[in-house]
């Protein structure tokens, strides 16, 4: 053969070659997602799903404990998280979130050697606590994204201390490589698939709540202001969540318009639902955090890990393909509700409830004064949280003036506002609500109306 036409042919087959490495060689399998005729179909490499598949396995669930026995609150110190379980159940639940989380390491990962249990020397067991609170929060505020199957500590961390599906706020490309203001593009980056599209899907949408949008409703831009940028932004985020789940667009959209609602599957209102728990997640759980992190799990910005779709996911359309380790411990659900317990005329009563508040301050009848045993506990409270706001809420009775319960309620808030500034808690970590009208207030003295609450944000 001639050299020419033979390294022709080379080079035509080293093209041929370079053009499929991109293709799924058969077999693969398909799932139709919508009518036919519409491109709504999935696509599954079997091969592929194999290693997805070893990743995505649940641990086997220890059994349950018997009923009864007291409370872990009444042998253990310093339980502020799981305190409405039994000892047993307590300890059954600590076991697994070890496994769960720091099988190398154990006990000693949030527990200090030498320590008592109920020491928060370790940021880690802070941390750990603050997890609980938020896991039960995504088990009972979030079922229009969870449902029932809910999560557990296991379906983010998988044997690891840090999940391996974080962020951290992206600094971009060094100046250099910025000339000319590329609005984040063409900077391949993991997380949009080393495509050209905008590096940062994630600061955006799970940090901030910048709308989400690709098209104009109308047939002119007259109210549509949204520039061929921002819908690059919505595609780099778009892929990110198919990377994260493992599907492709047709798993939410109706490829005649993806716009449309009527048209698109269920599973676009449950990623709905999705997209707003993770910014909630960051907001309210993972950012408040960072100051309690030490250096070394921080981001090039300063900040502490958040989440993403793929923190819970792990490449698969459902953590762990839907198998429910929450049925074995529904503690990790909505705590169950805490007795009514009698309050007592003036003083303090630490609590331990699910949304982590910390401390109730009970004044006496009419009086704003702070009762004897509140300074004491109030500057206890701000040594044991470092770094981390605090809430107070005043409540009120319904009974009398409106204007005058609200100002007495207020003037409770702000006297434990002054007491934990005398604490050396500075003004930004303290955020002060406005006044509740406490539950259940009829007639009589109601002594939950003579409460003020201070809770960890």
């Amino acid at each position: 053969m001639n050299p020419t036409i033979r390294r022709s042919a080379a080079l035509l087959l080293t093209g041929a070659l370079a053009l499929l490495a991109g293709c799924e060689r058969p077999p693969v399998d398909t799932v139709q997602r919508g009518y036919r005729g519409l491109g709504m179909i999935e696509l599954s490499n079997p091969r592929i799903a194999q290693q997805t598949i070893a990743d995505n396995q649940s641990p086997e669930a220890t059994p349950p404990m018997p009923a009864g026995g007291p409370p872990a609150s009444a042998v253990f110190k310093n339980v502020q998280v799981l305190n409405d379980l039994s000892v047993a159940e307590f300890t059954r639940v600590m076991v697994a979130m070890t496994n769960w989380v720091s099988p190398d390491q154990g006990c000693a990962y949030c527990h200090a050697a030498g320590e008592d249990l109920a020491s928060d020397s370790l940021y880690t067991k802070v941390v750990a606590r603050r997890m609980l609170v938020m896991t039960r929060h995504i088990n009972s505020d979030w079922k229009t994204h969870v449902a029932d199957t809910g999560v557990t500590c296991y379906t983010c961390h998988r044997g690891k201390p840090v999940p391996a599906n974080v962020w951290f706020r992206n600094p971009g490309p060094s100046a250099a490589a910025r000339a000319g203001n590329h609005a984040g593009q063409n900077t391949p980056a993991p997380q949009v698939g080393l495509t050209s599209l905008p590096y940062d899907p994630f600061g955006p949408f799970l940090d901030q709540a910048n709308e989400i949008r690709v098209v104009s409703t109308s047939a002119l831009p007259t109210n549509n202001y949204h520039s061929t940028k921002q819908t690059e932004w919505t595609y780099a985020l778009m892929m990110n969540m198919s990377q994260a789940l493992g599907v492709n667009c047709t798993f939410c959209h109706n490829t005649r318009s993806f716009a449309s609602w009527d048209a698109s599957t269920p599973q676009r209102e449950t990623a709905w639902y999705g997209i707003r728990m993770v910014r909630d997640l960051n907001k309210d759980y993972l950012d408040p955090l960072g100051p309690t992190l030490p250096p070394i799990r921080h981001g090039p910005l300063g900040d502490g890990p958040k989440v993403d779709c793929a923190t819970c996911h792990n490449g698969v359309y459902k953590p762990l393909y839907g198998v429910s380790l929450l049925k074995d411990y529904p503690a990790l659900a909505a705590p169950a509700p805490a007795p009514a317990a009698a309050a007592p005329v003036a003083g303090v009563q630490p609590i331990t409830v699910a949304t982590l508040t910390l401390v109730k301050v009970y004044f006496a009848t009419g009086r704003t004064e702070l009762p004897g045993d509140a300074a004491a506990a109030l500057d206890a409270l701000a040594k044991a949280h470092p770094g981390q706001q605090l809430v107070i809420s005043g409540y009120h009775d319904a009974q009398g003036g409106a204007a005058q319960n609200e100002e007495l309620a207020k003037q409770r808030a702000m006297a434990v506002r002054d007491q934990l500034r005398q604490a050396g808690i500075g003004d930004q970590r303290i955020v002060l609500m406005k006044p509740e009208q406490a539950q259940g207030g009829g007639g009589g003295d109601n002594p939950e109306a003579r409460r003020v609450e201070v809770s960890l944000k």
